[in-house]
């Protein structure tokens, strides 16, 4: 896609600032994610029998997707273009792409719904996961290595679902029903991809270039447990989030699928974004993401039934952690400028 952002950076005014575009590309995404929210809150508006998301929706739901991942590539180009590049920009762009990863998978997710034609809002789950260590991972492996790897294959399934959005807008979501390869439906070979993907080309990747590096005397920590160490809190965090879901009384992915991904996806990435500022600023990674700790009594509190109204927990708990990530966001982009002085 170079070619293709080298010619749109072109069409951009010298004065707009890279970092606007990066958040700009974000803003879509979010976009897309409120509108199918209004539309599809519960995953449900695929199914048969049930009324569609509209034609229009999809449409600008494709226009969307492609904008906010073009805006995306041509950020960086345009720092380099009005030589405006600095660490605080690498760190929006990236900080944005961790929270961006909710976002996107919750929006492609409304193609298929949740019911008899759709994926399980269990497996949904799982898949989310999927994609977040999937993201992780580069980010993991530049901590170790100082090289971001990022696998072609982004840029192959944001092309790709940017024209099934608008493909769902010309045949309707009735066409992802039926088979597209002997008896195996559209939604088995979207959840079959991003697995096979994430194992078989991601994971494998990273580690490999992680021990080579390690072999070679040229990894950045001083020994395996410091390389792995940043792992622990998204570990801890999935143990938690998995242990509400499985333990919880009113079954509470069924009942708020949607906001429990965003309070999953926000969580990982705040927990991302610290590991990214120790990665740019050669620091140790944490150990503990403080935000695990409040946590883990809000889990205990909903899985023992001690208090009633779930969802009302659920609901609080994620607009805690929502502001709780803008605020750590804010925080550090104020206080960039005296880290670079000092």
């Amino acid at each position: 896609m170079h070619p293709f952002w080298n010619f749109v950076v072109k069409f951009l005014p010298t004065w707009l600032a890279p970092n606007l575009i990066t958040f700009t590309g974000f803003m879509f995404l979010v976009l897309n994610f409120l509108m199918l929210a209004f539309y599809d809150f519960d995953f449900t508006a695929s199914a048969a029998e049930h009324e569609h998301v509209p034609s229009w929706v999809w449409v600008a739901a494709g226009i969307f997707n492609f904008l906010a991942y073009t805006l995306d590539g041509v950020d960086g180009k345009q720092a380099r273009r009005t030589n405006s590049s600095t660490p605080l920009g690498e760190l929006f762009d990236h900080g944005l792409d961790s929270w961006a990863c909710i976002f996107f998978v919750a929006t492609v997710y409304s193609i298929f719904g949740r019911l008899e034609s759709g994926v399980a809002v269990l497996t949904l789950y799982y898949i989310l996961w999927v994609v977040l260590f999937s993201f992780i991972l580069s980010h993991w492996e530049k901590y170790n290595t100082g090289i971001l790897f990022l696998p072609w294959g982004y840029d192959i399934s944001q092309v790709t679902i940017s024209l099934v959005y608008l493909v769902t807008a010309v045949v309707g979501v009735e066409k992802w029903y039926q088979p597209c390869l002997w008896h195996y439906l559209y939604r088995d070979l979207f959840s079959f991809m991003i697995i096979v993907c994430s194992f078989t080309v991601t994971l494998p990747m990273s580690l490999y270039n992680v021990l080579k590096a390690y072999r070679s005397n040229t990894l950045k920590h001083s020994s395996m447990y410091e390389a792995f160490l940043p792992f622990l809190s998204p570990v801890l965090l999935f143990v938690l989030s998995t242990t509400w879901v499985v333990f919880s009384p009113s079954n509470i992915l069924e009942l708020q699928p949607r906001i429990f991904y965003l309070m999953v996806g926000t969580a990982f990435a705040n927990v991302t974004c610290k590991l990214i500022v120790c990665q740019m600023s050669n620091t140790r990674c944490q150990a503990l993401s403080w935000l695990l700790l409040p946590m883990t009594p809000v889990v205990l509190l909903a899985v023992t039934g001690v208090v009633a109204n779930e969802t009302l927990l659920l609901y609080l708990w994620t607009a805690v952690v929502i502001l709780a990530h803008i605020h750590y966001g804010v925080s550090v982009v104020r206080l960039f400028p005296h880290f670079q002085s000092s």
